[in-house]
């Protein structure tokens, strides 16, 4: 190695650009060169460069020549050291090479330029680093985009060019069940599948479906893990936000009530006699309609209006909550109906939020206009669809009315929905009149709105009279 002991015996130009040498991996790949041969072979590279840029190279007067020494440096010492180091002074004399010849300054620059860590914006040198989209960061600097805390040895994920560890990742990416409160599994076929209510987006795993989860009997949700649903004398289930408005005892009913007889007035469909109305439990209304003629089956009764005499059990006082959500301390009382008229009495089903009570007692009214006033054997999807068409009506005017909106129809004494929840369970039970899907309730709901959209109410009622059907 005579030509490095010639170089080493140069004095040292501290001007001369310095090319540092650093790989991360040498530890662990036992590389067993003394620090005094590398300081030494640093710095002859670093003064014949020296010379070079200077013009005072004493035998090398090209960037080939001294690329090729550097080369050959390099063959002699990968025979007798390291084959890892001479690869770097081959690399290190081709990159010094080229930039000279091209004259870029900013590649000489990138050669002798330091790491620098993505967070701290310090120099790394020598110590562990993590690698993460073209940047170098100290382990300790390395951190969650979710949940802050550092990511270490762990593995992570990457969401929006940010990194996160798993458990972080699953819970931003994957879907959780407001139901049971756990990730949504996936099924047979490896996908994430989940249920989802139509109106209020309420994600639930399929299983919760049958798997005996209460629901609640005014809007449909599901009982969550965190939440605990009222339980009703008749079995039924009521969410704590339908409870607040909920409608308990017939006295408690009659202000309503009253507000839609009113309603009818305003549209000049005045019911003069008068007609009890009760609040009653589920058995108490499906007993009375066994007792109807002419009564239809549908999934749920919440109202009724009667022809005919009956004895009915009937809500007297309000029942309070009491242990484990259980109503309990109701009074009740019995009723015996006579006939006077067409109409006996109009039934509710108690315990649902003020506005459904509302709509189901417009719809009941309905019922006792149409017998009252000789409308009789109307063929039953033209009764309940004109009957919804009223619900629809004076739902919508609460609902309007709540919004700031002016009401057309009816009395101005009727209260607009108190609190968004009252209103946004006014726009739920407005789809479900609207998009119902049964061939009696849906399909003549909604023939009859598009025939009252059209030629009016009063006109679509008087076609109805003649002919029994809807006017096209």
């Amino acid at each position: 190695m005579d030509w490095f002991n010639g170089i080493c015996d140069q004095p040292y130009n501290t001007r001369a650009p310095h090319f540092h040498r650093f790989n991360s991996g040498d530890a662990s790949r036992g590389y067993n060169s003394t620090h005094t041969e590398d300081a030494a072979l640093d710095h002859a590279i670093s003064l014949s460069l020296s010379e070079k840029y200077h013009g005072k190279s004493k035998g090398y007067n090209k960037d080939a020549d001294l690329a090729r020494a550097m080369q050959e440096g390099a063959s002699l010492h990968l025979a007798s050291q390291d084959a890892d180091l001479a690869r770097a002074l081959q690399e290190s004399a081709s990159l010094y090479s080229a930039a000279r010849q091209c004259g870029c300054s900013r590649a000489i620059q990138a050669i002798r330029r330091p790491s620098v860590c993505g967070g701290c914006k310090r120099n790394i040198g020598s110590e562990r680093h993590v690698s993460y989209l073209g940047a170098l960061w100290h382990p300790h600097c390395f951190h969650c985009h979710g949940c802050k805390r550092l990511i270490a040895d762990q593995d992570f994920s990457t969401w929006g060019n940010q990194p996160y560890h798993k458990v972080c990742y699953r819970q931003l990416s994957l879907p959780k069940c407001d139901v049971c409160k756990n990730y949504v599994p996936a099924n047979s076929a490896g996908l994430i599948e989940y249920q989802a209510h139509p109106f209020w987006q309420q994600k639930y795993c399929p299983k919760h479906e049958t798997d005996g989860i209460p629901r609640c009997c005014s809007c449909e949700r599901l009982e969550s893990k965190d939440v605990q649903y009222v339980s009703l004398d008749d079995g039924r289930k009521l969410c704590l936000e339908c409870l607040s408005s909920s409608i308990m005892d017939t006295g408690e009913c009659q202000p309503l009530y009253q507000e839609i007889r009113e309603f009818y007035e305003g549209l000049n469909m005045k019911i003069s006699q008068p007609i009890p109305m009760l609040l009653v439990e589920r058995q108490a209304l499906n007993e009375a309609k066994q007792g109807e003629k002419g009564q239809h089956n549908m999934t749920e009764t919440r109202g009724l209006c009667l022809s005919e005499e009956h004895i009915v059990s009937t809500i007297i006082k309000r029942p309070r909550i009491g242990p484990g959500n259980q109503m309990v301390d109701m009074r009740k009382g019995s009723t015996s109906l006579r006939r006077y008229c067409e109409v006996t009495a109009i039934l509710a089903l108690y315990g649902l939020p003020r506005l459904l009570t509302g709509s189901v007692l417009a719809h009941e009214l309905m019922h006792a206009w149409l017998r009252l006033n000789g409308f009789h054997n109307l063929e039953t999807m033209v009764e309940e669809g004109i009957c919804q068409v009223l619900a629809h009506m004076w739902l919508e005017s609460e609902v309007m009315a709540g919004s700031g909106g002016s009401r057309s129809n009816g009395s101005m004494k009727s209260k607009a929905p108190k609190s968004t929840m009252d209103k946004k369970l006014g726009e739920f039970f407005l789809q479900q009149i609207a998009k119902d899907t049964s061939p009696i309730y849906g399909k003549g709901f909604r023939a009859g709105h598009a025939s009252m959209m059209k030629f009016g109410l009063r006109p679509t009622l008087d076609h109805i009279r003649m002919t029994g059907s809807f006017p096209i």
